[in-house]
């Protein structure tokens, strides 16, 4: 019997939000293509035999959600995958670490007394999930990277790297001191969202997809533990781990399709 074929008939959007995040992708596409639209580029082509679109969320929420509306209208995306870096919130989850979102929370979003804290106004709810078997693959992948990572040596600086799943917090605002990520941590838990990262466009695209009806799924490597050296040691992890990370897991990722 022949294996059943693995090549998807619709593109996967791979998404980042900065360019040091997607570096080296569009050099290894295959038959690229660069299409201009709302202000960004958004390069088309095939990436480890898959079809694929890759794209710069630009940073925030707003700047994400324009650029998942995008490809969802305008290049027919039927699921989209975000790889980026985070900062840890969780107590186990540690600068090195993987996080694939189960969730997502809007850290920043207050419309009470007319609706409860962190509750999206008009949608009855504070979470936005991601896709179950989207993201039991890419949770799959980010394994396999890792498991890799002493012959690739994208976890030479980080051999005890683990893997978590679970809540991530998304807010407007780059968290950087310790007493605010506690103070975070705190109210969040106080409401019932023990969230392991937080960073600054996962819950939007969430949210973007839900209404479309979009598979989505996401990956934060932890560059920081959100604290006061959170602006010292984001750039320097930026530059020279995230990358890596994101090449490893978005190969492992289109391997499994």
């Amino acid at each position: 019997m022949l294996p059943p074929p693995r090549l998807v008939a619709t593109p996967t959007a791979i998404l980042s939000a900065l360019p040091q995040e997607q570096h080296g992708f569009i050099e290894l596409l295959q038959n690229p293509r660069k299409v201009t639209h709302a202000g960004r580029d958004f390069w088309l082509g095939t990436l480890h035999g898959q079809p694929v679109v890759l794209a710069l969320s630009k940073i925030g929420k707003v700047a994400a959600a324009i650029t998942a509306t995008a490809l969802i209208e305008r290049f027919g995306v039927e699921r989209i995958v975000f790889t980026g870096v985070a900062g840890g919130l969780g107590a186990a989850v540690n600068v090195g670490d993987v996080v694939v979102a189960t969730d997502f929370v809007q850290h920043d979003l207050d419309a009470s007394p007319l609706y409860p804290r962190y509750e999206v106004p008009l949608y009855g709810r504070t979470r936005f999930d991601s896709d179950a078997a989207l993201t039991a693959l890419l949770f799959k992948a980010v394994c396999g990277a890792l498991a890799a990572g002493s012959k690739s040596g994208i976890t030479r600086r980080f051999p005890e790297a683990r893997v978590h799943r679970g809540l991530i917090a998304s807010g407007d605002r780059f968290v950087s001191g310790a007493r605010e990520s506690r103070a975070l941590q705190s109210a969040l838990a106080g409401a019932g969202h023990e969230v392991l990262a937080v960073e600054m466009e996962g819950a939007a695209v969430a949210q973007v997809c839900l209404d479309y009806g979009v598979s989505f799924a996401a990956v934060r490597t932890i560059s920081d533990r959100a604290d006061d050296s959170a602006h010292i040691d984001f750039p320097r992890f930026v530059e020279q781990v995230a990358s890596g990370y994101a090449h490893a897991i978005v190969e492992q990722f289109l391997a499994l399709l």
